[in-house]
Parts: structure tokens; sequence; C-alpha cells
């Protein structure tokens, strides 16, 4: 049997080509090689959406589609949805019982993420988001986990996790390994920090060739560069790290362009534009065909969360042996 992987996302809005680069493009590939569990993480969008859920529910299909469209293969893959599977909110439960808030309180992704948002208190849900995530990767009993560098604290709180109920029950989940993304995150368009819808800063993944054009066209260049002729420093040029990005046979090319100043940054725009475009046309034509099929879509949901569904009902019976119970078995 192959290995299995799990990977998701939060499902708070549409997915952009930082998601591309950073994960998608690497689950497209991965799923050829292992079992692949792709988690729709709706719960979890709440911890910073509660106020308004209507924002979670818009975006299920969105984001389906989007897997869909960048080649995530329901033949390979399983897609599943978060809330339909309530055997996660049980274990959630469980692990919840031996976790303290301390090391929660100073998981340092947690940490960072409340202070970009302001938050001067944390809701439990929030605060106990590891727990969950926990809960996410021991119930399909997950043996790889691919994350950036800066999720590597969810993967050894999730480790501990696991390590300490098998000290006080019995050994039933595999310990999950860390498979890190080498790949840089991409700059959004401003050039001052990552590739982000709420910031207003993403090439969102089901951009019109016009859409794509007009926002590469705003993104942020070298402000030394006045002139088309002025040598620029595409090392601070976001436009260049998208070359970098969709066209790294031709990076080394625009770098001595750009330095030189033989090259303008329109035209230079306007080649990276054409290139991203050409990345996500078959996207188009697979999302169009799933667009014109929407009940194909849910079936494959359906038929996805079915068998992650399965697979965590056998889980629980193992838990529930493990913690002495099951009372009725």
């Amino acid at each position: 049997m192959k290995p299995r992987l799990l990977s998701g996302d939060r499902i708070t809005g549409k997915l952009h080509l930082g998601h591309y680069v950073g994960s998608l493009k690497k689950r497209v590939e991965l799923q050829h090689k292992y079992d692949c569990f792709v988690l729709l993480a709706d719960v979890q969008a709440l911890t910073t959406h509660y106020e308004k859920p209507e924002i979670v529910s818009e975006n299920l299909r969105n984001v389906a589609m989007d897997y869909l469209a960048c080649g995530i293969d329901p033949n390979q893959s399983t897609l599943y949805i978060q809330s339909m599977i309530p055997e996660i909110a049980e274990l959630t439960v469980y692990f919840s019982m031996f976790v303290t808030v301390n090391s929660l309180r100073h998981n340092p992704t947690i940490k960072s993420e409340a202070t970009e948002r302001g938050y001067t208190q944390m809701y439990y849900g929030f605060l106990g988001y590891p727990v969950s995530q926990a809960a996410d990767i021991a119930i399909c009993k997950a043996e790889l986990i691919p994350v950036g560098e800066d999720q590597l604290p969810h993967i050894e709180q999730t480790c501990k996790i696991i390590r300490r109920f098998h000290q006080l029950y019995a050994p039933v989940f595999p310990e999950p390994q860390a498979l890190i993304s080498e790949t840089p995150r991409l700059l959004g368009l401003d050039g001052s920090s990552k590739m982000s819808k709420g910031l207003n800063n993403a090439i969102l993944l089901d951009s019109t060739c016009d859409e794509v054009s007009e926002k590469i066209q705003r993104a942020k260049t070298d402000p030394a560069r006045i002139q088309k002729h002025d040598p620029g420093h595409p090392e601070i040029c976001t436009v260049y790290s998208y070359h970098q990005a969709f066209s790294p046979e031709l990076a080394s090319e625009i770098y001595d362009s750009c330095s030189q100043g033989t090259i303008g940054c329109k035209d230079c725009k306007k080649k990276i534009a054409d290139r991203i475009n050409a990345l996500l046309d078959p996207m188009r034509d697979r999302r169009d065909t799933f667009s014109r099929n929407a009940k194909y879509v849910d079936e494959i949901l359906i038929a996805g969360t079915q068998r992650a569904r399965s697979a965590a009902k056998e889980t629980m019976q193992e838990v529930r042996e493990a913690m002495k119970i099951n009372y009725f078995s």
C-alpha cells in the first residue's frame, strides 16, 4: 500500500498563484506516488471567520474547483469535507484532555498569526487549532504532511500529542513526518508581503487573461527605474521574482536585460503575464468543464467524504478500545 499523505486548505476564499507555487503544484505530482487525502478544512476556517460562516459556505465549491482545475485527480486523491467527518471532532476532544494551554500559547505559528490579526484575547477554537489539526492528521493515519517551514511547529505539536496518547493508552497512530517544501513563498503584487487575497495583492487561479495582464501591470517594480533604459535591480523587483517562479529558464536573461537597462518594465511585465496565462490556460479549460457539471463536483466531494469517513470510523474504533471507552462493542 502507498504511504498516506494529508494536505488541505482552510476554506476562506478562492486560491491564488501563491497557493499553486507553494503547495498545489507539488500535490498534483505527489498524488501519483502516495495515497493522498485532501482536506477542505471548513471547520478550521471558522476559527477566524466565525462571524461570517457564509464565506465558508460560498467558497467550499470554489476551492474544490481550484483543486480540480489544477490537476488534482479524484481517482488519485480523496477530497473530503472536514465538517462531515464527526470523528475528527470527537478525536479533537479526546486529544484536548491532555494538551496544556501553555503549550498552545507558546506555539509560534499561533502567536504570530494572533499578532498579525491583532488578537488581544484568543478564542478557544483559535487557540486550539493545533489540537484540531492533530486530529485531522491522526484520524486518517497520515504518515506524511507537506508543509512549509513555518508550519513545522504544528507537525511537532501533533507528534507530541500522538506520543502522549500512546504513553497514556496504546499505540494507534503513525507518527507523521513533515515533507518540507523548498519553494519560497510567492510575493504579492505589492512586493511587501506574501500573496494573499485578504491583502488584495493576489492573482486568483480563476483569473481571466485580461485580469492577469491588468494585475501584473500594476505589480511593484524597482522604484529606482524612472526611464526605460535606466539600469534596474531585479533582486528587489516583484516581477523578477515571478520570472524566477514561472519562467526560470528565462530568469537569467531577464536579470541581465533589466540590470543593463535593455528591457523596460512594461515589456518585462508582458512577458511574465503571457507565461502565467499559458500556465493558467489548461486550468481554465478544466474549470470550464467542471463548472458546467456542478453535480459531478458534488459527487466527487460526497464520494471522497464517504471514503474518508470510513477510514475515520475504523480509527475511532481503535481509539475507543485503547481508551477503554468502547462500552458495548
